[in-house]
């Protein structure tokens, strides 16, 4: 299943058969680590500096102290990369709590521990970027910034799991999680987009969404191109109204949305996707991609 995979393990790569962390790792009792999803193209990790920062604010907001500096983790993600077998792929960067006793208290534990995995991912199948992907709104709501603020990736995703098991139920692609005012927040694994009236639209921060790499490219890419575009709290009057809807994130990349809730959209894929994934893979494949550390 994962015969292309690799894994960097505190401090040397290992076989998979090796990449072993204990069942009192405090990460996989508890949910106690952060992570980054990272993409690379041609060997080259994408807006790898601006990952790196945002792991270290994770860490630094769960007071989880990194047991390598950027640097180190940045060279753990290039050894990683050079040892697997394709030119593109996915990369998972994960720091956890580490060994402990049974507890949740986090003193508990000696050492964290870090590691980094290169393997294939695809969010959705090649049909479903074609068609266009149909999303659900979710009953489940996204937790509230009070509760555990979405600026951190942790490791504890059951909030969206849940959400994504309503759209496995629906025999839909992906679902959409509303804040605790029942604003749109982001998808289970990727942040919303809409085009309404030739506006590119979505939520801010503030109402729940993670702040996205790719969201952030988008955003700057739109820019360049003319597009008016706009932070903007949506209901799901918004999406359900919208010329245009698609999904951004670093699993992601951009998946054109066909449907929400039954509601079909006006273009799918539409004009203004259309240009801004031209644009996205003219980045990534490029000669202006370069490594960034």
């Amino acid at each position: 299943m994962h015969e292309h995979a690799v894994c960097w393990l505190n401090g040397r790569l290992v076989p998979l058969a090796e990449a072993r962390i204990s069942v009192f790792d405090h990460g996989l009792l508890y949910g106690d680590g952060v992570f980054e999803g990272i993409r690379f193209y041609r060997r080259r990790p994408f807006k790898l500096r601006a990952h790196l920062e945002r792991f270290a604010d994770s860490a630094r907001a769960i007071a989880l102290e990194l047991p390598y500096g950027q640097a180190e983790v940045a060279a753990a993600v290039m050894a990683t990369v050079d040892a697997y077998a394709g030119a593109d792929g996915y990369l998972r960067l994960v720091a956890t709590r580490g060994e402990g006793v049974l507890g949740i208290d986090p003193r508990n534990c000696a050492r964290p521990s870090l590691f980094v995995i290169a393997d294939r991912l695809s969010m959705v199948p090649d049909a479903v970027r074609q068609r266009g992907a149909r999303v659900v709104v979710a009953a489940t709501r996204r937790l509230p910034p009070d509760g555990l603020d979405p600026r951190i990736k942790s490791l504890n995703y059951l909030n969206h799991i849940l959400a994504r098991m309503e759209a496995n139920r629906a025999g839909a692609d992906e679902a959409i999680l509303l804040n605790d005012a029942g604003r749109v927040a982001e998808g289970t694994a990727d942040n919303v987009f809409i085009v309404r009236h030739g506006r590119l639209l979505t939520p801010p921060p503030v109402e729940g969404a993670l702040a996205g790499i790719t969201r952030a490219t988008i955003l700057e890419l739109a820019a360049a191109a003319g597009i008016p575009h706009a932070e903007v709290a949506l209901a799901p009057y918004d999406l359900y109204t919208a010329e245009e809807c698609f999904l951004t994130g670093t699993g992601a990349e951009l998946i054109p949305v066909a449907e929400v809730d039954g509601r079909a959209m006006t273009h799918c894929p539409g004009p203004v996707y259309r240009e801004l994934e031209h644009q996205f893979d003219a980045l990534v494949s490029g000669p202006a991609m370069t490594a960034d550390w």
